[in-house]
Formats: structure tokens, C-alpha cells, sequence
């Protein structure tokens, strides 16, 4: 590990230098002028900072920096890292239940999955993870951060964590559990004079999929006559799978079109098979990512959904491991899926016409971080859905 870390800031080293020679000359939307400033600003660091400067750290840094300030989604892994990330990538593994990205230099949450012991324990969608098992998140590669996540069933993980509303950090300790995915939600509900079929899916893999489409057609029997697709937290799922769920409900039109500076632009299309026309509202928050997000852009740019809830998280790429000479990779994003109307969605995710806020939902912790257990004696809560009664107020009112 040494040895790659002292190589690559090596290279890096030289490739200033060079920069900085050629970058003197050079226009000033150049690269070769931007290293010529990099280059500038690192030998200023080196001979005015406080303190001799670790430059192995500084050259991760900005590795990391550089990677994040274009894909929060991005790692880079040293050849260590990336023999465990080769070796441990198809494993099945025990996890948490977190779905991650990069923010800010550290490790965000994108999403969690419902019941399992990260929803437990009140994760939810832009929670930071100050360090994994001990060790800062900072600066440290995503790919690697998912690897310490996991681990055998039954055994321990302690997080520390900055959640959304609450500045402090916290200590929380999450038992790593085979995730399982619970199956689609779907049930009729009747709003004022009309029948609307409610449906949840809390991912979409194949068979979350063909769940909705069962339940489509078992609620329009049942004399559904509007629908309201409830995305929220749907953050699992591969991008092909957002477009299954688009084809349920599209009978024509573009659904999104995968393209990158070196991939050539790949068009998907409804197929004409729609299993139902019933008017309908999808619900969003930002929780809902990847394969939702493509579905939810799809159904709202061919107006063929109204919708409510808040802008979605932003991830819908292609990437891909690049591997470097010194044994390491870049794992980078090589194309970007984009909605109907041009936007790419990892950029700017998906808005519904009509922003709503979701309330936040509190879980109480014991001294030693760990959530509460649930009292089975205790009468649940009930808590309103501004969102959902939002969404069925728009079924009803579409034609």
C-alpha cells in the first residue's frame, strides 16, 4: 500500500511539473494551465503552510477531490484496495441496509432499505458518516467504504454519524443482517367517489417489477380507476429495471437514453405494451434513486403521470473500473442515463410539479447507540402522509 501510495504521488508529481512548464504558455481554459495552477498552489502549501505538509495525504486528497468534485459516485482504490474490491465485488455478503455516495468528502446516504438495520436504527437520506469501524471517511474511496459496511451476519459495524437535523455527532452501532427486500405494497383506496390503486415498491430488482405489474392488473379488476405509483425510498435497482417499470405504463414515447464522452448515445423506447391507461400520480422524496428515478422521468416527461413529493437524489450512470498502471483503479461514471426532456439525471434528478416536503420521522436511541426495541404492547403510531393524501387529491382530480 505504501508502495502505490508513494508511486502515484510520484506520477502525480511529475505530471505538475510538466503541467506547470507547458501550462506558463497555455490559454487559459487549458488543461496544461490548470496544472500549472494546481502546481503553483501545492509548492505554496509546501513552503508557507504552518507545518511540513504530508504529501502522500495531500496527493489522496486530491485524487479523491478531483474524482468527487465530477462523480460523487466515483473511488478511486489502490492496488490493495482494488485486489479486496475485485475479490469481494459479487460476494453476498451481510450488510447494513445503506445505499451510499460521496458528499462533501465524506460518505453520504443516498438511501435505506425499510427493515433493515440501518431503517432501524432512523437512517435516512442525507445522514453523513463521519467513519466506518473507526476509520474517517474522509478522503476515503466509496467502493472501499461499501467493503467495511460489510461483513458476517451477526457481526457488529460502529458508525459514526452527523445526521440531517442534528448537528452532533453520533456513536451508533448497526448488526450487519442479510438484506432482504420486502415485496411490493399494494392495496385499494378509495378517495371520495373513486377507487385508486395504491402501490409501493421499496426497490425495483426483476421481481419487484413483475410485482407491480401483478398488482396493476389484480387493482384494476378490483375496479381501480387511478393510480398512484409511490416511489419514496426506492433507491435499489439497476437502471434497467426503472425502464421495465416505465414500459408498464407508457404505450409510446422515450423513456431515456443512456450517453458519455466515449459511449454513443443509446435511445430506450416504450415498447407499446403498457399494461394499463389509468390516469396516475407518482410520489417522490430524496430517497428515491437510480431505476425510480429513470421511471418517474419518463412517466412525468411524457405527462403521462402528475407529480408529488420532493426532488430525487441524482443517480442514474454507467460506470465502469479503469485500471491504472500502478495496479489500482478509477471506478468513474463513462456515461450518464438522461430523461426525455435532455436533463441527466445524476445532475439534476427528477422535481415533481408539486414539491412537498416529508415530515421527518424520529427513532429513539439507548446509551450505547444502538436503537430501541420496538414494544409490541405499544399501539403504533399512526402518522399522517401529507404526501400521499396530496397524491391521491391529484388521482382524483385527473381526467
Amino acid at each position: 500500500m505504501k508502495y502505490s501510495v508513494v508511486m502515484s504521488s510520484t506520477l502525480l508529481v511529475v505530471l505538475l511539473l510538466v503541467g506547470a512548464v507547458l501550462g506558463r504558455g497555455a490559454a487559459p481554459d487549458s488543461t496544461y494551465h490548470h496544472l500549472s495552477v494546481y502546481t503553483d498552489v501545492l509548492s505554496r502549501i509546501k513552503s508557507e503552510y504552518v507545518e511540513e505538509p504530508d504529501m502522500k495525504s495531500v496527493t489522496l486528497g486530491a485524487l479523491n477531490g478531483l474524482l468527487e468534485s465530477i462523480d460523487p459516485f466515483a473511488s478511486y482504490l489502490n492496488a490493495d484496495q482494488y485486489k479486496d474490491y475485485l475479490k469481494n465485488k459479487d460476494a453476498k455478503k451481510a450488510g447494513v441496509g445503506l445505499v451510499i455516495a460521496k458528499k462533501f468528502g465524506y460518505v453520504g446516504v443516498v438511501g435505506v432499505v425499510p427493515g433493515s438495520p440501518a431503517a432501524k436504527a432512523g437512517f435516512s437520506t442525507g445522514d453523513m458518516l463521519e467513519t466506518i469501524k473507526g476509520v474517517a471517511t474522509r478522503d476515503m474511496p466509496l467502493a472501499y467504504a461499501t467493503l467495511l459496511l460489510e461483513g458476517d451476519p451477526g457481526t457488529v459495524v460502529e458508525l459514526q454519524v452527523v445526521r440531517v437535523r442534528h448537528p452532533e455527532p453520533q456513536t451508533i452501532k448497526l448488526t450487519r443482517a442479510n438484506i432482504e427486500y420486502p415485496a411490493v405494497e399494494s392495496k385499494l383506496v378509495t378517495q371520495g367517489s373513486s377507487k385508486v390503486a395504491y402501490i409501493h415498491p421499496v426497490a425495483l430488482l426483476p421481481e419487484h417489477v413483475k410485482q407491480v405489474s401483478a398488482a396493476v392488473q389484480n387493482l384494476t379488476k378490483q375496479g381501480a380507476q387511478k393510480i398512484v405509483l409511490d416511489l419514496r425510498n426506492c433507491a435499489v435497482g439497476a437502471p434497467d429495471q426503472g425502464t421495465a417499470v416505465a414500459n408498464l405504463f407508457l404505450n409510446s414515447g422515450m423513456i431515456t437514453y443512456l450517453q458519455g464522452q466515449r459511449f454513443e448515445k443509446q435511445e430506450f423506447r416504450a415498447d407499446g405494451k403498457a399494461v394499463t391507461n389509468l390516469p396516475m400520480v407518482v410520489i417522490t422524496n430524496r430517497g428515491t434513486a437510480e431505476a425510480a428515478e429513470i421511471a418517474a422521468a419518463a412517466l412525468l416527461d411524457n405527462k403521462r403521470a402528475d407529480s408529488v413529493g420532493e426532488r430525487t437524489y441524482g443517480d442514474a450512470g454507467l460506470r465502469k473500473a479503469i485500471t491504472m498502471d500502478d495496479g489500482g483503479a478509477i471506478i468513474l461514471s463513462v456515461a450518464k442515463y438522461y430523461s426525455p426532456n435532455g436533463k441527466a439525471i445524476q445532475n439534476d434528478g427528477v422535481t415533481p410539479a408539486n414539491v412537498m416536503n416529508e415530515p421527518e420521522q424520529a427513532v429513539e436511541l439507548d446509551e450505547n447507540g444502538e436503537p430501541l426495541p420496538e414494544n409490541p404492547a405499544e399501539q403504533p403510531k399512526q402518522q399522517e402522509d401529507p404526501l400521499l393524501k396530496k397524491a391521491l387529491e391529484l388521482a382524483v382530480a385527473r381526467g
